[in-house]
């Protein structure tokens, strides 16, 4: 009998246990090798075989593991060159000096990751990773936190040429934590050796870690503030001096947001304390109140400024000049045990710590829309904008140095932050160094834009502290003048750039000599800057949505919401609102859609031909009335589109933080000169925005997949899936863009099987799931078969000199109306009006005018499907439609019970969605304008017959009540409406009746339709 010790040496599956190997040498693997030969040899020679036994390995090569570990080890070493790679090596692990981990990375400044490797199938890689989180190392006894299950596919095994086996390879890996979490939470992820790197990077920095830094920052500025606030009770002109620093009013969030900017300088001062000769931790400088702690630090932060870092550094320590210096011990002794709290916790490399918790902090959010875009929202936008880069020499750092990236509502930073890791992460796998570019990123590649000074502090902090111990020159980082100036112009910040490329900023963060707030150092108050038109190869923003309308606030004061902030009074905010107007002339702004639609507008402006524009957008931007302009433009002048949605609800549709709206992430590359648009475009619904920077990672590779994706028109059969390991988390789709006037449907929805439903639906084609062939319906637009009613404010309101004004209802009014809606009222087709109207004096023939837009049949234009029933209303006399009740008027009277009733079943329902927009849970709505190209059932090519039949079915009806329309698939009376309906007035038989009533089924489960409301015990599919 043969003892194969090679193959015992190979791993479990060989028939020796992992641990032994663990604790052999590569040398001893190939000891065991020869040994093994000689006895092969030996047992041919003692047993006479009449034939030699041929080695077959001298023809196929068998790679063992230490191998290929020590191949993939190097590799990795390559594309981590700011790590410590070590393969196969004895004595790493702290007490167990026989422990041989496979592949071990470590840093300064990151955790230790450790990667356990085995050749399919790899029963044990799993447990052999976990057993070793929590393990210190031998070297600096930093811990294990983090490990990697990685299984190679035995290709790899068999390939004469190794490294080359492994660079092709599809390799498998699953990630453990401490806290017996892991990612992914089923299946594997797989990828080539390029995105084991990148995952490697990013499993090192502990997102639990940097979770709870946030927690210890946010405690310790409280801490902070409250000595501010006490200080501001009896010296109110220290904190107004501060606030005017940061170019704010003196409110709470102004107070957290200089404390704030405190903490920020002192977490990086500890993170430098050591890299440069002068600069001494934080516990050297002083040690009690007795030792003037504020004299101490600007000392010491002087000396900081004379090697550089500027952006952090300048306004901090403006901050703390201001403080008297009893007041300025207590805050710098809080939050210098904050610094070293965070620093000892590990999560001190974390550069955008202070960003973190600045949607928190920051004053006017009110009126400026600034929500904060989430890390992993910020690090998937910026993966799918990189990827679609054309031409980039990844290896060649000053080709990537002459890149233009542009932010134009950069708050803090997030965004350029993650396209700036992107490009330092490509220039890694390409062999270089992210050192390597940071100056050049930091002088010319970066641009940011922002209103607020301390917002363009936090940027300037982030990205400096990428690479904090390399110095730079000035930095494209800009604050925007906003509102009255002291010539008596209004300046609107970087929406200014609609029409210029050269704008006067406040100040450059980085040159002492061109802030303001400096105590003596204020030389300029203003710089021109130039920001140039089709300059940039990526514009990327998270730009405020507030319209560009009047409203009235919580107080009842009338104001412009988009240019309220800063205390602006009314006459300035109606000259801000005016020079909007006359700047925007020419571009694709809508001022209901809000600012959002002028920065687009800017982002079309200033990128490049080949270039890429990357946004975050309401999801109004894929299907509201107001933003067509937009989608044209897209459609027109843009190709290789990703527009990215969440089929989810409450604040999990949202990238951003905390709008309780959905959002769509659109990215999209410009055509070059001799390109044609293809009017194509990816659309991607997630099933949920993504937790973290690995989620986000594997989106996004999902979304980049070269897969050919299913189209729109090409049947129910749904979308190519994304997955995350086993979980599915998201479908793919190819869809139109052409129609931009109607808007584009395939959005947010957790089934693209329905989308392709719908758009049948709306060309005339009813197309069910699992149906063996399409069927001809009649559809046509609203406005093809019947007129809509106005709009609300041109019956009552003054400003529009409307002729009615509103009352309660009354049963003898002579002009009644539908107005609000009442769930309670409108559970049966046949509603009562619950207003009615009276015509202001003198005005009795506009309200003869506009009384004969009254109809019996109303449209719903905000639905709240999880608690209503209706889309259409039927009122038993002629009614005014008001706010959520238009009129709907036909030519023939008897198409008023067939709408109804075809608008209430389940098509009608879905029809509705499709067009609608989707922005909120489970409300979908759409303006007057938009209803009139809703997709109905073409009421013209119903005979007499089947109009008759529609009558029929209003009458048995009419009484009937009806469940809320999420509950569609579970409603008896909509299940036998939906019969009458497809059976009885259209015609088709009982199997294409049973399809509906599975489209039901499926329609109810989208979340923008059940809006995560409970489903009541025992409701079931009825047929």
């Amino acid at each position: 009998m043969v003892l194969d010790v090679e193959g015992m040496g190979m791993g479990a599956e060989f028939g020796v246990p992992r641990r032994l190997r663990h604790r052999t040498s590569a040398h001893t693997i190939t000891q065991a090798s020869d040994l093994h030969k000689r006895a092969v040899c030996e047992y041919a020679a003692n047993d006479a075989l009449p034939i030699p036994i041929k080695d077959t390995r001298m023809t196929t090569p068998h790679q063992t593991e230490p191998s290929a570990n020590s191949a993939l080890g190097a590799m990795l070493r390559r594309m981590l060159p700011s790590c410590v790679v070590h393969s196969e090596t004895t004595r790493a692990i702290s007490d167990h000096p026989g422990l041989q981990p496979d592949i071990l990375i470590t840093a300064d400044d990151r955790a230790a990751v450790v990667v356990e490797a085995e050749y399919m199938p790899a029963y044990t890689a799993e447990d052999e990773a976990k057993e070793r989180l929590g393990l210190r190392l031998a070297d600096g006894g930093k811990r294990i936190e983090a490990a990697i299950a990685l299984r190679y596919p035995t290709d790899v095994a068999n390939a004469p040429d190794l490294d080359g086996a492994i660079r092709a390879a599809r390799l498998e890996y699953a990630v453990f934590y401490e806290d017996e979490t892991r990612f992914p939470v089923s299946g594997w992820i797989s990828g080539g050796v390029s995105d084991l790197a990148d995952l490697i990077r990013l499993v090192s920095v502990s997102e639990r870690a940097v979770d709870a830094a946030t927690d210890v920052l946010e405690q310790g500025i409280e801490r902070a503030v409250a000595v501010l606030d006490n200080m501001g009770n009896l010296r109110p002109a220290i904190n107004q001096e501060i606030a005017r620093l940061l170019g704010m009013d003196d409110l709470p969030p102004t107070r957290r947001m200089a404390c704030a900017i405190i903490a920020n300088a002192l977490i990086f001062h500890e993170r430098i304390a050591g890299m440069h000769a002068e600069v001494k931790p934080l516990n050297l400088l002083w040690t009690s109140a007795e030792d003037n702690p504020r004299d101490k630090l600007n000392a010491a932060w002087d000396d900081i400024l004379r090697i550089n870092y500027w952006a952090i550094f300048a306004i901090a320590r403006d901050i703390v000049n201001q403080l008297p210096a009893h007041d300025a011990a207590q805050i710098l002794d809080r939050l210098r045990d904050t610094a070293q709290r965070i620093s000892s916790g590990g999560a001190i490399f974390a550069h955008d710590l202070t960003g973190r918790i600045f949607q928190r902090l920051i004053a006017d959010r009110k009126y400026l829309a600034t929500f904060y875009t989430l890390p992993a929202s910020s690090a998937l936008l910026a993966r799918i904008a990189v990827a679609k880069l054309k031409g980039v020499d990844w290896a060649d750092a000053n080709a990537i140095g002459k890149l233009r990236v542009g932010d134009f509502a950069c708050g803090t930073g997030a965004l350029l932050s993650a396209v700036y890791e992107q490009f330092s992460v490509r220039h890694e796998h390409a062999g270089g160094s992210a050192a390597s570019l940071h100056k050049a990123m930091m002088e010319d590649a970066l641009y940011g834009c922002d209103v607020m000074p301390s917002a363009v502090h936090i940027t300037g902090a982030t990205l400096s502290g990428i690479q904090p111990n390399i110095g730079y020159d000035n930095s494209r980082l800009y604050t925007m003048p906003y509102g009255r100036q002291a010539d008596g112009s209004v300046k609107i910040g970087s929406l200014d750039l609609l029409q210029t490329s050269s704008v006067m900023t406040l100040f450059n963060t980085s040159d002492p000599a061109l802030r303001t707030g400096s105590i003596g150092e204020e030389t300029a108050a203003q710089i021109a800057v130039d920001i140039p038109d089709d300059g940039f190869d990526i514009v990327i923003m998270n730009p405020p949505f507030t319209s560009n309308t009047k409203h009235r606030d919580a107080a009842g004061n009338i104001l412009n919401a988009a240019f309220a902030a800063f205390g602006a009074d009314i006459s300035d905010q109606d000259a801000m609102a005016a020079r909007l107007i006359q700047l925007a002339r020419g571009s694709h702004y809508h001022g209901h859609a809000g600012l959002g639609s002028a920065f687009a507008s800017i982002a079309d402006k200033k990128v490049r031909p080949g270039g890429v524009v990357a946004l975050v957008l309401p999801l109004t931007a894929i299907n509201g009335a107001a933003w067509a302009k937009f989608r044209e433009l897209i459609a027109a002048q843009y190709a290789d589109a990703t527009i990215v949605s969440i089929a989810a609800n409450g604040r999990d549709m949202a990238f951003s933080s905390d709008t309780g709206m959905a959002e769509c992430l659109i990215v999209a590359r410009k055509l070059m000169p001799d390109e044609k648009p293809n009017q194509r475009a990816e659309f991607v619904s997630l099933t949920h925005r993504p937790g973290g920077f690995l989620e986000a990672r594997e989106f996004a590779r999902g979304i980049a997949a070269d897969a050919e994706l299913n189209r729109l028109e090409e049947g129910p059969y749904g979308g190519v899936p994304i997955y995350c390991g086993g979980e599915l988390v998201g479908e793919a789709l190819d869809a139109p863009i052409a129609s931009y006037s109607t808007g584009w449907g395939a959005a947010r929805m957790s089934d693209a099987s329905l989308a392709q439903v719908a758009h049948a639906l709306s060309v005339g084609k009813l197309w069910l799931p699992a149906a063996s062939e399409m069927l001809d319906l009649p559809i046509a637009r609203l406005s093809e078969v019947g007129r809509r009613g106005l709009d609300s404010q041109m019956l009552i309101s003054a400003a529009h000199n409307a002729p009615f004004t509103k009352h309660p209802p009354s049963p003898t009014a002579t002009y009644p109306a539908l107005w609000n809606h009442n769930a309670r009222n409108e559970t049966r087709m046949v509603c009562a009006p619950d207003s009615q109207l009276r015509v202001r004096r003198g005005m009795g023939t506009r309200a003869a005018e506009i009384w004969a837009t009254a109809s019996r049949v109303h449209l719903s234009r905000h639905f709240t499907f999880g608690s209503q029933p209706l889309a259409i209303a039927f009122t038993e006399y002629a009614s005014i439609g008001g706010t959520v009740w238009p009129n709907i008027q036909f030519s023939d009277g008897r198409f008023d019970c067939a709408f109804t009733i075809w608008g209430n079943s389940t098509l009608g329902l879905l029809g509705y969605w499709w067009h609608s927009s989707r922005q909120q849970s489970s409300k979908a709505g759409m303006t007057i304008r938009a209803a009139e190209s809703l997709p109905i059932l073409d009421l013209r090519a119903l005979n007499d017959a089947q109009l008759a039949t529609a009558q029929e079915i209003f009458d048995e009806f009419r009484e009937l009540e009806l469940q809320p329309a999420y509950l569609a698939d579970a409603d008896p009376n909509r299940a036998l409406l939906d019969r009458r309906v497809v059976c009885d007035m259209l015609g088709f038989d009982d199997a294409v009746y049973e399809g509906v009533r599975m489209l039901a089924a499926k329609w109810r489960s989208e979340p923008s339709v059940h809006g995560g409301k409970r489903r009541p015990v025992g409701a079931r599919l009825v047929v």
